[in-house]
């Protein structure tokens, strides 16, 4: 019973923290761009730079 007793108190305060720490981000704007990491990865890298020649003797 003692155990039950002090379980509930910190239950109830992990999910008011989590909840405090979903409502910061989503006030920081963490959640704005939810498809733009996703389609990142089909843009093509740009190409490198051409090196000049070398020059031959």
């Amino acid at each position: 019973m003692n155990g039950i007793l002090f379980l509930i108190p910190v239950a109830l305060g992990l999910g008011l923290l989590g909840l405090f720490a979903f409502f910061w981000a989503v006030g920081r704007g963490q959640f704005d761009d939810l498809d733009g990491a996703a389609l990142r990865i089909f843009m093509d890298d740009e190409p490198a730079a051409k090196e000049p020649p070398d020059a031959a003797p």
